[in-house]
């Protein structure tokens, strides 16, 4: 990826094919971060491939980037608290202790929790500890409004249970909602895909995310990552995947 004329990003041209263990693969036509193997931004040895992001940027965008973090404003306010958590309590704490940690630090009172219905549980589990932290929790359930799906234009046929009441999802009213109640901070504890980005474009309140939903592994979705070789091979099907 490169910066052309005024900032916007250029496309490169198309990669060339190669082969690995039988297998054919494409170079990506705009290599970025996950096809560098220096990682030089993060430990600078001056080594960096052609198609560096740091190296593409226009010294004038990475400077009005910097300057969101030095001017005290709440782009800054979040950046140094998350530096100081990170940098405190790096490999100690649990990440519902770091979001605690963190709330604290951007001062943060209200808490809104975005939740799953399926996951009430562990919202009600996190509501609690928020109140022993001394903060004030704002849970709004996926299913507000109870509205069925077919009546935002869902068919019918796409339902989980077909010819039943099945309420859609509402992340948009969950995110009114929180809005209306002030929260200074809002956490996301298992939206389903999609859902979590509504959310998060309507919420008001800076949005983190607590817990990740993942229906078939138990709410760990980077399983599928680490067993992509073996029992998640699937997911490397490129067949199957163009026909999801």
């Amino acid at each position: 990826m490169r910066f052309g004329p005024a900032g916007r990003i250029a496309a490169s041209p198309p990669g060339p094919a190669d082969r690995r263990n039988g297998t054919v693969m494409t170079k990506p036509a705009e290599p970025t971060c996950s096809d560098c193997g220096q990682l030089d931004c993060h430990n600078p040895r001056h080594n960096r491939p052609d198609f560096c992001l740091t190296d593409a940027t226009p010294p004038d965008v990475l400077a009005d980037a910097l300057s969101r973090y030095r001017d005290g404003g709440p782009d800054a306010k979040l950046a140094h608290a998350a530096a100081e958590v990170e940098g405190t309590y790096y490999g100690k704490l649990t990440r519902v202790e770091e979001t605690l940690a963190f709330a604290r630090r951007i001062g943060a009172k209200r808490i809104g929790i975005a939740t799953c219905v399926g996951l009430i549980e562990e919202a009600r589990l996190f509501a609690t500890i928020l109140r022993r932290g001394g903060f004030a929790p704002q849970t709004v359930l996926c299913k507000v409004g109870s509205t069925d799906k077919c009546e935002i234009g869902v068919p019918d046929a796409q339902k989980i249970r077909p010819g039943t009441f099945e309420a859609c999802c509402n992340p948009i009213l969950q995110a009114v909602t929180l809005n209306a109640r002030k929260t200074d901070l809002n956490v996301i504890i298992g939206l389903c895909v999609g859902h979590d980005a509504l959310f998060c474009k309507h919420s008001e309140a800076p949005v983190t995310t607590l817990l990740t939903k993942d229906r078939v592994l138990g709410h760990n979705p980077v399983a599928a990552l680490y067993t992509a070789k073996s029992y998640s091979k699937r997911v490397m099907d490129a067949d199957r995947l163009k026909g999801l």
